[in-house]
């Protein structure tokens, strides 16, 4: 029951945090719903003294929530499912280089140039961390969120190639954000880590390889039931089932149940529930559905996003830190980009307002937070929460709700 109370009160915040946005602020419904509670956990930390009860009691029920095991166990598959059934195959066949290099080398990329520099830079800000630390920060924050990535793009104006490029890179990085980050939290356990070519091609062919096959098997196999059977009930429950079930069995095998989740809704979104397989009124009835789950899901990953504040001690002592950390994971997303995009030569240009884009569209999210949670708190897990937090609160409002205005002040590339 304790769980029931708890997603019951999340729920019921979610509703009332999203009217006041709808009504009031008029925000892009998940940056509003985040804003608002970061607004009311600031009310409550300055008012701690008068309303101690109230503190306690919402601190307690954010505590209980185990983000780590809830986004990336549960609800960043039911998230990325709904995102990629909505993808077009065709325009990811045509943008599949950028994806591939940006979802893998430039996240490598990222991991190291931000580990280094902080590294550097912490020290003369009065914070020494182990190097190794340095690029487990790296390697957390380095991959675009692609449930912050997909709400914003939504909204943003942003040609459809740019947002097929960004939006397929965010779906598909987590296979080597993984990956880069269990070695690296490995090595700063002082685990023994197989860190030879062969060791880690090994983990990313399980990891990733395995788990976008493991997609593709469930899609199809869901599309096949979905062909033979007639019924919006019964092809809701299929999808449901798709998410649920692989990820049980992602898990079993030690696969990514993420890019599983990815693979498999495109499949179905493409071949499932293509013209020939249903009825236009049941297909209504499937992307409504999704589209529903991702807006109650969203408005509750970011209430816990915003709420998470009441559980980062000594937040101001970090201020600094957090500033520079914005400051070289920007940088370090623009080296990141620019490199492959100078040295591989792509069928797509990719010009000055291209690039931007893809600087500034690279958003972070919850799924950094909720690596940043799992880090062990003798490696100094409060300071790298703190600066990802920083980093997070930044990306999701000043760029989240800026790249739309950014990009139609941009000149277009001839």
């Amino acid at each position: 029951m304790e769980l029931y109370y708890s997603f019951s009160a999340l729920i019921v915040l979610s509703a009332i945090f999203s009217y006041l946005n709808s009504r009031f602020l008029k925000l892009p419904p998940s940056i509003g719903v985040m804003v608002i509670a970061l607004m009311v956990s600031l009310g409550l930390i300055a008012t701690d003294s008068i309303f101690p009860r109230t503190f306690i009691r919402i601190s307690t029920l954010i505590a209980s929530v185990d983000l780590t095991e809830i986004l990336m166990g549960a609800m960043l598959n039911f998230l990325l499912f709904a995102g990629a059934i909505h993808l077009h195959l065709e325009d990811l066949r045509e943008q599949r280089m950028p994806v591939i290099i940006f979802s893998t080398v430039s996240v490598v990329i990222s991991t190291f140039v931000i580990g280094f520099l902080m590294y550097y830079i912490l020290p003369l800000l009065g914070i020494t961390i182990p190097l190794i630390q340095c690029l487990v920060f790296g390697a957390l924050i380095s991959p675009t969120d692609p449930i912050a990535v997909l709400g914003i793009l939504k909204q943003a104006g942003v040609p459809k190639s740019l947002e097929t490029k960004i939006a397929g890179e965010s779906l598909f990085n987590d296979g080597m954000a993984v990956v880069v980050f269990i070695l690296m939290l490995a090595l700063a356990r002082g685990e023994e880590v197989n860190t030879s070519f062969t060791g880690i091609a090994g983990l990313f062919v399980k990891e990733a390889i395995g788990g976008i096959l493991l997609g593709l098997a469930l899609g199809f196999l869901g599309s096949k039931m979905m062909y033979r059977v007639d019924g919006y009930n019964v092809h809701v429950l299929i999808t449901l089932a798709i998410v649920m079930g692989g990820h049980l069995a992602a898990q079993a095998l030690h696969m990514s149940g993420p890019l599983a989740m990815v693979a498999a809704g495109l499949v179905v979104g493409n071949y499932g529930k293509n013209p020939g397989a249903v009825s236009d009124t049941e297909r209504d009835y499937i992307d409504k559905f999704w589209e529903l789950i991702d807006e109650i899901l969203n408005a509750i990953l970011f209430l816990i996003i915003g709420f998470e504040l009441l559980l980062i001690p000594d937040m101001k002592q970090y201020g600094w830190a957090g500033l520079a950390a914005i400051v070289v994971v920007l940088s370090a997303r623009f080296i990141s980009i620019y490199i492959p995009v100078k040295l591989i030569p792509f069928r797509t240009r990719f010009g000055k307002k291209s690039i931007t884009i893809l600087v500034w569209g690279g958003l972070r999210g919850g799924v950094s937070i909720a690596l940043a949670l799992s880090i062990d708190q003798d490696l100094n897990k409060d300071v790298l929460l703190a600066i990802t937090y920083f980093v997070v609160l930044f990306s999701i409002i000043v760029q989240g709700l800026t790249v739309s205005k950014l990009t139609a002040r941009l000149p277009d590339e001839e």
